[in-house]
């Protein structure tokens, strides 16, 4: 029975407007449904995000938490109403200080920033951190934000932020092509545009582990739920239920059939109506569950007797990555010092702000999907091949995507909306709720780890062995990817002649493990990291010192024997962190000199990272043209999930055609008009990606000037619809509209691929596994209460080698983002089946958690790279974490072998230093 309904009055955005709808139903609801007020996000519905955050009667408030009745009479504002026509000082000063990556949090974080400033104009940091406090970013690592706020009354009131209209595009920081719509409000997301008529979609989740299941009478139930229009299981699916990321080993089913493998598994689906839909309660669902026992540890799936999860991977295996070179064993046997030691980490969720989110609907015989994503591509195929259609009859039309971190590679939704919209041929949408997400879509992976390294008396490295044992969940996700990647890896960015590592990803009944930035080389470093500390204390070494005297360089051979002929920048970024390594040490050292309660420690981790697939086709295709009106058209097709791929391709493009970017109009990712650039991971967009669309650019270059018959040392540039070409004292006017434009309303055109040169791994896993790597290096500085356990961070600094800094604002983003989310790692964040299930009880870092990050670009070419450039997002992390750790061993002593390192594992590592002595 449906709620009675009030008509309700409040004023929004300066108009005054009156809604007929349920007095209880949540202010969010009907900004977003009722008033089609999109820019009001939704990440939780529990106040634990903030992104709902709007102002009435000028205070912040979490319109998730409020009722619209509450709302009567008061004077509502949202995101849309904060430009007025031109952007407000606040949102200029955002777009500037590229304080937008994804944008999802944006909306949230200007509301309540524009209560701050209207009452205090020029607040410090800790009262912007205040007022910032109850809003999430899970991309931007705050500092940028911080930093926007703080600066917003030095921008003029509707700042115009249009491109330059010449000048280099390479090396320099233009605001973001889609900055935009990011702070006005306008840009969509996976929830943000559902057709009116959309048939409302909830799923029926497993609340066991593992079980079996049966369904009742479903035909009596719909009949007894007004406005329900039909239930589907596995049994409606028509085509192969089973999905998965990389083909050899899908094993995901779309809807289980029979029995579930994982708590929060799908079994059904119940469409009906939307308003029917938000009321309707499904405790009484007619399945029937059988508990069956579970294995959530790797040691007890591997365990004798224990039950396969697939019948078909013997003791519950998916896949083992190996690599191996010389003789370890003897090296380590003949060293003059070794070091030993086991850490195991944890789950970490990715904690995007933006829920999955989608509808899908018939466009004829083609079936059109509007979601999130990160990989539109694979989603067609996924989608087809589980919906029993052809290739041709799926379309994939990704909206923005607010936040992906790797999770929104795997399918989430896309095969069940379009299940509903093929079989009622209505639109069918859904938006997971917070628990949905985080209880369904893929985790980091845990692992238990151990290794020993050994040197010789002068230092050097002369042998390591490594085995980590992944937690890879119920099904495979990108299990194969992080068993092969951590074994290339696990050296870290140092020579190491005689090597071993295993990586075993192992099934069990927990979450499903997937790709999180990194693919597990996060891990596998923080082992590594924290041995090389070890050991250089051992050799009574300078930590920093001990690693420059192992780093790669150019002429180095890799542990797969690879040789790396140039572009090595981890030594240079060691370098430029040498200033602030020495004095922060001495900074600790007056410090702990005067406190003994509370000790300060410094740590440093590298970091080096393979951009792209591991030894296999990773092809991306760009297309870009010229319009018959003078417009530059770039078909990018690149998912930007905040780390601003759409700019920096186009401004790759844009020098490698020698047009401004100003004069560039993208056309984004849609599986039905743009090619194949590849899913957004691995860091390889930039690399990949912007390789194929400097091709192309010269390509469509090269078209332009045999066309005109001038030489390479013209110069060209858009006057209108006029090509103008300029050689020596000549110059040429030529009317594109006067030429025949193609399908795609080009009258030049070019298409260009790159797939980047790499070789197989042979059975020792030696080989040619990437073409560039990344290099980076990090110093942690922070405080540990002795009493408490607790760790404070004082300031990161950061030296990244990126090969050319295509864009280095948005470069210095990444790197904040991405060690936002290493702090989490390291002190925070474990994700617990059945207790950390939404983003109150999971912790992610606030804005108070991201101390001070001193950003070091350091540009080392890699000659593969457009302009040199090399991958930066996920290299980013992946010191973090090791780094902390090592700081919170050098304030403390101990080490603490359980990540994340929570106060309570500190306090008992100290309490056990205690005991021993």
């Amino acid at each position: 029975m449906s709620m009675e309904r009030a008509d309700i009055a409040f004023k929004v955005n300066g108009a005054a407007v009156s809604v007929c709808v349920p007095p209880v139903r949540r202010l969010s609801s009907v900004l977003r449904d009722e008033l089609h007020l999109t820019g009001t996000k939704v990440g939780c519905d529990a106040g634990d995000c903030g992104a709902c955050t709007v102002l009435v009667d000028g205070e912040p408030v979490c319109a998730c938490l409020m009722s619209v009745a509450s709302a009567a009479g008061t004077v509502v504002t949202t995101v849309e109403g904060l430009a007025n026509g031109r952007l407000s000082a606040l949102q200029a000063s955002f777009l500037d200080h590229g304080a937008a990556q994804c944008g999802i949090c944006t909306p949230g974080l200007l509301v309540a920033a524009t209560a701050l400033l209207d009452s205090k104009p020029n607040p410090t940091e800790a009262e912007t951190q205040d007022a910032l406090g109850g809003v999430l970013c899970r991309c931007t690592g705050y500092r940028k934000i911080i930093a926007a706020v703080m600066d917003a009354s030095r921008h003029a009131d509707g700042v115009d932020r249009r491109m330059p209209q010449s000048g280099h595009a390479v090396g320099s920081s233009p605001i973001r092509l889609d900055g935009l719509p990011k702070v006005t409000g306008g840009e969509k997301f996976g929830g943000d545009s559902f057709p009116a008529d959309a048939l409302a979609v909830l799923v029926v989740r497993s609340p066991h582990y593992h079980a079996r299941f049966a369904f009742g009478d479903l035909d009596a139930w719909i009949k007894a739920h007004p406005g329900a229009v039909g239930v589907y299981t596995a049994a409606d699916i028509p085509g192969k239920n089973s999905f998965g990321v990389i083909a050899p080993f899908a094993d995901q089913p779309a809807l289980a059939e029979g029995f579930s493998r994982f708590r929060g598994e799908a079994v059904a689906l119940v469409a009906g109506e939307r308003e029917a839909m938000l009321d309707l309660d499904l405790s009484d669902f007619p399945v029937r569950w059988t508990e069956l026992p579970h294995v959530l540890q790797p040691c007890e799936a591997q365990a004798g007797g224990a039950q396969l999860i697939h019948e078909n991977r013997p003791a519950n295996l998916l896949t083992t990555g190996f690599v191996e070179r010389g003789d370890p064993e003897a090296a380590l046997a003949g060293a003059a010092f070794t070091v030993s030691g086991a850490i195991d980490t944890s789950y970490v969720e990715h904690g995007y702000i933006e829920p999955e989110a989608g509808y899908a609907y018939m466009d004829g015989e083609t079936l059109v999907v509007v979601a999130c994503t990160q990989a539109p591509y694979m989603d067609r195929d996924d989608v087809a091949k589980v919906l029993g259609l052809a290739v041709d009859k799926v379309r994939i039309v990704p909206t923005a995507t607010g936040g992906g971190f790797g999770s929104k590679l795997d399918v989430s939704l896309q095969p069940l909306i379009g299940l509903v919209a093929m079989k009622t041929g209505r639109p069918a949408a859904l938006a997971y709720t917070r628990n949905e997400s985080m209880i369904s879509t893929t985790k980091r992976h845990p692992a238990e780890m151990k290794a020993t390294i050994g040197a010789d008396a002068d230092g050097r490295i002369i042998g390591m062995v490594f085995a980590g044992d992944f937690n890879t969940g119920a099904y495979a996700s990108w299990g194969p990817t992080v068993a092969n990647r951590v074994p290339v890896h696990a050296s870290g960015p140092y020579a190491t002649p005689n090597y071993r590592a295993e990586g075993r990803a192992i099934h069990t009944n927990g979450p499903i493990s997937g790709a999180f930035r990194g693919f597990g080389v996060p891990q596998a470093t923080i082992m590594q990291e924290t041995l090389y500390d070890e050991l250089a204390e051992k050799l009574g070494l300078d930590r920093l010192d001990f690693r420059l005297k192992n780093c790669l360089r150019n002429g180095s051979e890799t542990v797969t024997g690879q040789r790396l002929e140039s572009g090595v920048g981890i030594a240079e970024c060691l370098e430029a962190l040498r200033p602030h390594w020495m004095r922060a040490l001495v900074d600790a050292e007056l410090f702990n000199a005067g406190s003994s309660t509370k000790k300060r420690g410094v740590g440093v981790a590298s970091c080096w990272y393979g951009c792209g697939n591991t030894s296999l086709p990773n092809p991306s295709t760009i297309k870009v043209g010229i319009s018959a009106s003078g417009d530059v058209v770039l078909h990018q097709g690149a998912v930007d999930i905040g780390q601003g791929s759409n700019t920096v391709i186009a401004q790759i493009c844009a020098d490698a055609l020698g047009l401004p970017l100003g004069k560039f109009r993208l056309k984004s990712a849609d599986t039905a008009i743009t090619p194949d650039a590849g899913k957004t991971s691995a860091s390889r967009q930039t690399f990949v990606t912007g390789k194929a669309a400097e091709k192309a650019g010269r390509a469509l270059r090269e078209t332009m000037l045999r066309f005109a018959n001038v030489s390479e040392k013209a110069v060209i540039a858009l006057d209108g619809a006029s090509l103008v070409i300029r050689e020596g004292e000549a110059t040429r006017h030529i009317d594109l509209s006067a030429l025949k434009a193609d399908a795609d309303g080009f009258v030049f055109r070019a298409e260009e691929s790159y797939d980047p040169p790499t070789l197989p791994l042979d059975a020792k896993g030696q080989g040619k596994p990437y073409a560039v790597y990344g290099y980076g290096a990090q110093i942690a500085e922070l405080e540990v209460d002795l009493r408490l356990g607790t760790a404070k961070l004082i300031k990161i600094t950061a030296a990244h080698d990126i090969g050319k800094a295509i864009n280095p604002l948005l470069a210095e983003g990444q790197i904040e983002g991405g060690i936002a989310q290493g702090i989490g790692m390291a002190l925070m964040e474990e994700y617990i089946p059945g207790r950390t299930e939404n983003l109150h009880d999971y912790l992610i870092p606030t804005i108070g958690d991201v101390p001070p990050i001193e950003t070091i670009l350091i540009e080392v070419p890699d000659p593969e790279g457009p302009f040199g450039a090399k991958g930066l997002g996920e290299h980013v992390l992946i010191p973090t974490a090791p780094a902390i750790l090592n700081a919170i061993r050098h304030a403390t002593g101990v080490l603490v072998t359980k990540i994340p390192a929570t106060p309570s594992r500190i306090r008992a590592a100290i309490r056990e230093k205690e005991a021993r002595r």
